[in-house]
């Protein structure tokens, strides 16, 4: 689906971090969270690709469009690191982005008596924060997010409104705990004797981290996948990752925007 959509709000949430409220079809109300959306920043030829972004969350307001009518939005998370996000800071309310989506393949939520841990780091808990929402319906959740300083650790407050049992680390130990939040996460898994799915998303040596926890604890685990884009709909291969090997050692390579960005670590090869 392609709509253009006006902002709502873009509002610093860290030094370098912002997360942008933005109208939305209804339509939208039907994607899955670990999808993204593909982000035109603007009516011009530079910058020429769309940007892509997970979905942070997708609701419903009735307050913020002025007319008393209830209207979808959606939010996405992004750190400015580039010139599209630069351009993305500068924008304000009333001001109108041409968006395609919702992409991807999302995560599969288990069933309802599986504790669920999320792991994620910096804007890698933009897909988190709206799995997070339907998770809390049914299942504890458990969030370690994991940073190199406190500037990276995005979004406590919303998370514990939802309910989520939430820890932080840090690199350099300014806030939590001071370490590798994967390191802090297998300190806590043993504490609840039940049943438990993982879910991680961030950068890759922290997922990889992930997976090596998961297979050493036999843990389902599903990972969504960070990657830049150019179609975001597997055409022109430009974010191709390694798959597990065939019987002949062949890798299986697979686009993180058709066949992820969320995938089982079964899937890939972390090697």
């Amino acid at each position: 689906m392609q709509f253009k959509s006006m902002v709502i709000s873009n509002t610093e949430a860290s030094p370098g971090y912002y997360r942008m409220r933005l109208t939305a079809p209804h339509g939208l109300s039907t994607s899955r969270p670990g999808q993204f959306v593909m982000v035109k920043v603007r009516d011009a030829i530079d910058p020429l690709l769309r940007r892509p972004f997970g979905i942070f969350d997708l609701g419903s307001s009735v307050a913020e469009f002025g007319d008393g009518s209830e209207q979808t939005y959606l939010e996405i998370l992004y750190r400015v690191v580039g010139r599209g996000t630069v351009m993305l800071a500068t924008l304000h309310h009333g001001d109108h982005l041409d968006i395609l989506g919702p992409l991807g393949k999302g995560f599969e939520q288990g069933t309802p008596t599986e504790e669920k841990i999320l792991v994620g780091g910096g804007v890698g808990l933009a897909p988190l924060y709206y799995l997070a929402k339907e998770l809390v319906k049914e299942s504890p959740v458990r969030l370690f997010i994991g940073g190199r300083t406190r500037e990276d650790i995005l979004c406590v407050t919303e998370f514990e409104r939802l309910g989520v049992e939430t820890y932080v680390a840090t690199d350099d130990g300014t806030l939590g705990v001071s370490g590798l939040v994967t390191e802090v996460m297998e300190r806590h898994l043993t504490e609840k004797n039940q049943a438990k799915t993982m879910f991680a998303c961030g950068p890759m040596p922290m997922l990889k981290a992930v997976a090596e926890i998961a297979r050493r604890n036999a843990i389902p685990c599903q990972v969504s996948l960070e990657a830049y884009m150019a179609c975001g709909m597997g055409a022109c291969l430009g974010c191709v990752v390694k798959g597990r090997e065939h019987e002949d050692y062949r890798p299986d390579y697979r686009c993180v925007c058709k066949d992820g960005p969320v995938f089982d670590f079964r899937e890939l090869q972390w090697i």
